[in-house]
């Protein structure tokens, strides 16, 4: 016989109901009540559990019960898929416990996703850069100065001033940088300054010198 609905714990299954919304719809949010070992409520079932069933938590009861949170640990699911749940024990203000929140997500479809970017990514089947293509790609020795002089600088492409464009365009020129034909428009373009601008820079070096 499924028990009537305890009213002290209406609010934790509005929260158990907006956390299954949310992640909808790989987790399931079960409540169980303390005081009858029964499972209160059940949000997304994923489990194929029932609201009456027995919840077999008569070791959280005790008041001497210090965890409020436990997890995040893995089951398996009936059908075979992995779950990674958490559990939080709710209280009542004097401090008894009365009630387990578990949100059980299924991380199987994480996993399985996380398996094909692996393959994707993988370099097993890379081979060195063939010399007859790359040995005067210039737009990659940019590229590779470019993001380490920024990476010093614990800086960004999109939080360059006009200052940091002068200093950087000085600095690729002080690599040779500009030997490579078109390179300064590449630069520009990349820099998202006036192809004008590079050249005025470039410009003022040669007076410097």
């Amino acid at each position: 016989m499924k028990p009537s609905p305890a009213a002290d714990l209406d609010n934790f299954r509005a929260v158990a109901d907006a956390i299954a919304t949310l992640f909808f719809p790989h987790a399931e949010v079960v409540l169980h009540d303390l005081r009858t070992q029964k499972i209160d409520h059940i949000a997304n079932n994923l489990s194929k559990r029932a609201v009456g069933d027995d919840a077999a938590l008569e070791d959280l009861l005790s008041e001497e019960v210090s965890e409020r949170n436990i997890g995040p640990y893995e089951k398996l699911n009936w059908d075979g898929q992995k779950i990674r749940s958490m559990s939080t024990v709710l209280r009542n203000a004097q401090g008894t416990p009365v009630a387990v929140l578990c949100i059980n997500l299924n991380i199987s479809l994480f996993e399985t996703a996380k398996q094909a970017l692996d393959l994707f990514l993988s370099s097993s089947k890379l081979i060195p850069q063939p010399d007859a293509l790359f040995r005067d790609d210039w737009q990659e020795r940019i590229n590779t100065f470019l993001h380490s002089w920024l990476r010093q600088r614990q800086l960004g492409l999109n939080l360059l001033t006009r200052e940091h464009k002068r200093e950087l365009v000085l600095a690729l020129h002080a690599e040779g940088a500009f030997k490579g034909k078109s390179a300064a428009n590449y630069v520009a373009n990349v820099l998202n300054m006036g192809r004008a601008t590079v050249y005025k820079h470039l410009k003022e070096l040669k007076a410097e010198v």
